[in-house]
C-alpha cells in the first residue's frame, strides 16, 4: 500500500502563497517607509527655521498624509482581518502617528485625538480593543505620544537658536501634562514602560533650557 503524499503538495502550495504575501507587506511598508522619510524630511526643517515658518512647514506635512492613507489601505486590503503578519508594519505605523502628532502640535500646540488620527492616517485607534479590521493600537498610539516628547525637547533646545525663548516654556508644560496623564496608565508592556522612563529624561532637558532662558532673562512668558 502506498502512502498518499499529496498534502506535502498542498503544504507547499500554501508555504508558497504565504511567503508571497509577505513579500508583498514588505513591498507596501518600503514605500510605506518612504513616505515617512519624506515626512520627516519636511518636519525637520523647524528646526533650523524661524517661528514665522513653523506652521507652513506643518501643513506642507500633513499635505503628504494622503499617501499614508493609501498606503494603510493597502495593508488593509491584503490582511483579511488578520494581524500575524503586524511586526513587519507596527514601527512604520508608530513613526507616521508620531509624524501626525508632531504635525499637530506644531500648529497648535495640543494634543493630537484619535479621531484626527484616524483621519490623517487612515485607521482607527482601537481604544477598546474591539476592532477586526485594521486598526492602530493602543500601544502604537502611546508609542507615538513617546516618541513626540522626545522631539519635542530637541524643539526647544533648536527654539531658543533661532530666537524663539517663550516655546520652551510652553513645551515644558505640555510634555508634563503628558506625562501625567501616562502615569494613570498601567502599562504592562515592558517596552512601553522603559520607553516611558525616557519622558522624564525629555522633561528634565526641557527644564535645563527654561532655566537657561530665564536665568538669562530671555523670555517674555508670563
Amino acid at each position: 500500500m502506498s502512502l498518499d503524499l499529496s498534502f506535502i503538495s498542498d503544504i507547499d502550495t500554501n508555504m508558497e502563497a504565504e511567503s508571497n504575501k509577505r513579500d508583498e507587506f514588505h513591498r507596501i511598508v518600503k514605500e510605506y517607509d518612504r513616505t515617512c522619510r519624506n515626512i520627516t524630511a519636511i518636519l525637520n526643517g523647524v528646526h533650523s527655521a524661524p517661528p514665522e515658518e513653523i506652521e507652513a512647514i506643518a501643513r506642507k506635512a500633513l499635505e503628504k498624509f494622503s499617501e499614508v492613507q493609501q498606503h494603510i489601505q493597502s495593508l488593509a486590503q491584503l490582511l483579511n482581518l488578520s494581524s500575524r503578519y503586524n511586526d513587519i508594519w507596527t514601527r512604520t505605523v508608530q513613526t507616521s502617528n508620531f509624524l501626525a502628532a508632531f504635525a499637530v502640535y506644531l500648529l497648535e500646540e495640543r494634543f493630537v485625538t484619535t479621531e484626527e488620527l484616524q483621519k490623517l492616517c487612515g485607521a482607527p485607534v482601537n481604544i477598546n480593543n474591539d476592532l477586526q479590521e485594521f486598526h492602530i493600537s493602543v500601544e502604537e498610539f502611546i508609542h507615538s505620544l513617546i516618541s513626540l516628547t522626545t522631539e519635542l525637547s530637541r524643539f526647544a533646545i533648536n527654539s531658543v537658536t533661532q530666537g524663539d525663548y517663550n516655546r520652551p516654556i510652553r513645551i515644558s508644560k505640555f510634555i508634563k501634562e503628558l506625562y501625567n496623564g501616562f502615569q494613570l496608565l498601567n502599562l504592562k508592556n515592558d517596552q512601553l514602560r522603559k520607553r516611558f522612563d525616557s519622558i522624564k529624561y525629555n522633561i528634565k532637558k526641557v527644564e535645563e533650557v527654561v532655566y537657561d532662558v530665564s536665568l538669562r532673562k530671555l523670555n517674555t512668558y508670563t
